[in-house]
């Protein structure tokens, strides 16, 4: 399947997600070895370039992946792009209409919270962000974050004050 996006045009949308620990899966196979692991907890995003992505997804699930508790595995596929290896991931997300940006969350192997982009696209920042980090208090184990606060805040040009909404 060939891409609706140039890969090098959109290459910094996925690369905010890989620097907060979120690791980029390009092909059906590279999925299904990811969600193949049943034990613990995995985070799979789907990535998108739609403004709602942009200024709410992606810095909401940094800021979140800033919490206590965070998934075990982290991963992201890119709509338009790797689309193999969205659909393949849409597969997973069982009773879910496909829906970018969007975020799910497994644990054990069965999916336990979605985040679709009617939970993102109008929604205050400050909420989105809160669904994750409760549905993160809720399913997961590993001590966070994933990366430093340093890291989100300049990944994300995130002021001092937004970030300290999470790690306070």
């Amino acid at each position: 399947m060939q891409p609706l996006y140039d890969r090098d045009s959109v290459a910094f949308m996925w690369q905010e997600l890989d620097t907060i620990g979120v690791k980029p899966l390009t092909t059906a196979e590279e999925v299904d070895q990811a969600l193949s692991e049943k034990a613990g907890t995995t985070l799979m995003v789907v990535n998108s370039v739609c403004g709602c992505a942009a200024g709410a997804a992606r810095p909401a699930i940094a800021l979140a992946l800033q919490n206590k508790k965070i998934p075990d595995r982290l991963y992201t596929v890119f709509a338009g792009v790797d689309r193999e290896a969205t659909e393949r991931a849409r597969r997973y997300m069982t009773g879910i209409l496909p829906s970018s940006p969007s975020a799910a969350l497994f644990k054990d192997g069965k999916l336990v919270h979605m985040v679709n982009r009617h939970d993102i696209e109008g929604i205050p920042f400050g909420e989105i962000v809160q669904n994750f980090i409760d549905a993160f208090n809720a399913n997961c184990g590993r001590k966070g974050p994933s990366v430093a606060p340093g890291v989100v805040r300049s990944t994300f040009n995130m002021p001092e004050n937004i970030l300290k909404l999470v790690t306070s």
